[in-house]
């Protein structure tokens, strides 16, 4: 099935080729965890600070839940961002 990953700051250098506005279409088994989708593009799973699916939060206990995603989802991606 196909959904949209969207990686920011830092992480958007590993999305595949032809990402356009830090978003990519990617197509995933419908079993996928979220932990198998960034482990699958490389991203260090301590830098997967702030995950959300359609805009809701996932904590990183939930990350290994089998079926979270469905056709057409938007996976997005935040490193820690630090500032004052």
């Amino acid at each position: 099935m196909k959904i949209t990953l969207k990686l920011y700051a830092t992480l958007s250098d590993l999305l595949p080729a032809g990402a356009v506005a830090n978003a990519s279409s990617i197509e995933i088994d419908e079993a996928a965890t979220l932990n198998h989708i960034i482990d699958r593009y490389r991203v260090p799973r301590e830098l997967a600070h702030l995950v959300l699916i359609n805009g809701v939060f996932v904590c990183d206990t939930d990350r290994d839940q089998p079926g979270a995603l469905v056709e057409g989802d938007v996976l997005a991606i935040w490193p820690p961002v630090a500032g004052g």
